[in-house]
């Protein structure tokens, strides 16, 4: 009986001289044993289709204006204690956020995707998620706040850090050089580690500070902020629905994995990371803020989590529940966008078309 060498998930190993063409039937989302590098023939057209829409949305933080956004946080009667207490709180949680999340794609989930079509999008995901981490550095910076409380709120603030070392339990294994997926143990977690970067970190978690900030900029404060914000939730809106795509394709390729007591295990992931965000609405909005508070980012998240239940083919984990922010939708709906110096429109082809929650 022949060996069968271990497949070249890296694509940078010695070529094969003698290996057939790569046909679409050979490619596959995990386990591959087709050459990564050959991008076409595409098998998986929904993958490409984001990448496209990632790049029609290509934006960068200092085409924004901060001007009227500097004057409102220097003046004392700007923003309430609350609104403040608000703003830096959500900056600080998205600030390294971000970096988490970059750092996922690269170290963990490029490694064992193997289809070059998906890791094309990832590629461009991994410079949307530089773009939003520039952005609270641009914010940072033109407001004057403290870089280490900033920086360091995910270590700090316990209602944060919680979520971070949450998400970071996901990531043991796969952090692990030797991990490799291939085993029924080994391929469920890394579908465990992409339901906890792109269904909860990114479809979830990210959805209380877009609430928040974007409710300030419809009462017309921090509108450059708010601004920076509507473009990373158009951003966020594809790498979320690429996620639950990766996630339903590898479940059509290896049904075995997708048990009962794996479903369970997802849910009860669900469920754990909705407390975890109703624990940081409290946090973040005590008292609450004008139009916003945590009772109604609570019915949010228990709206979103049904969503994302649903999106991955779950029972709801709660009763029927109405979005208590429908004005969010209006966010995607926007085909263009002026910058701040009218030098020109910047075209979003795929804007009005996505998925916004």
């Amino acid at each position: 009986m022949t060996d069968i060498q271990p497949a070249d998930t890296s694509g940078l190993g010695a070529i094969d001289r003698n290996a057939a063409r790569v046909s679409v039937d050979d490619k596959a989302m995990i386990n591959c044993r087709a050459d990564v590098n050959q991008l076409l023939p595409l098998k998986y057209h929904w993958a490409w289709e984001k990448y496209l829409a990632g790049c029609n949305n290509h934006w960068m933080p200092t085409e924004v204006s901060m001007q009227a956004d500097i004057a409102l946080w220097k003046s004392p009667d700007g923003l309430t204690d609350d609104e403040r207490l608000a703003i830096k709180r959500n900056l600080g949680f998205f600030a390294t956020s971000e970096s988490l999340v970059a750092n996922n794609i690269v170290l963990a989930v490029y490694r064992h995707l193997t289809n070059p079509e998906c890791r094309q999008y990832l590629l461009r995901q991994a410079f949307e998620e530089a773009v939003h981490t520039h952005t609270f550095e641009y914010v940072c910076e033109s407001l004057g706040l403290d870089e280490g409380e900033l920086f360091n709120m995910y270590r700090e603030v316990p209602s944060i850090t919680d979520k971070a070392a949450w998400a970071l339990n996901y990531t043991q294994n796969l952090e692990d050089p030797e991990f490799r997926t291939g085993t029924p143990a080994a391929d469920q977690a890394f579908l465990r580690d992409l339901v906890a970067f792109y269904v909860v970190f990114e479809g979830m978690w990210f959805y209380t500070g877009f609430a928040q900030i974007l409710s300030l900029g419809r009462r017309n404060k921090m509108v450059g902020i708010a601004e920076q914000y509507q473009y990373i939730l158009r951003d966020e809106s594809i790498h979320l629905n690429f996620g639950i795509d990766a996630i339903n394709q590898i479940k059509i390729e290896n049904p075995h994995l997708w048990t009962e007591e794996f479903q369970r295990e997802v849910r009860t992931m669900l469920a754990e990371a909705c407390e975890l965000e109703v624990a940081y609405g409290r946090d973040t909005m005590p008292n609450g803020l004008l139009g916003l508070n945590a009772g109604l980012c609570e019915q949010y998240m228990r709206f979103i989590t049904n969503r994302r239940c649903a999106q991955l083919g779950l029972d709801p984990l709660f009763g029927p529940t109405d979005n208590p922010f429908p004005w969010m939708s209006e966010m995607m709906d926007l085909k263009k966008e002026k910058n701040f110096f009218e030098t020109r429109v910047i075209e979003y082809q795929s804007g009005g078309a996505l998925d916004w929650d």
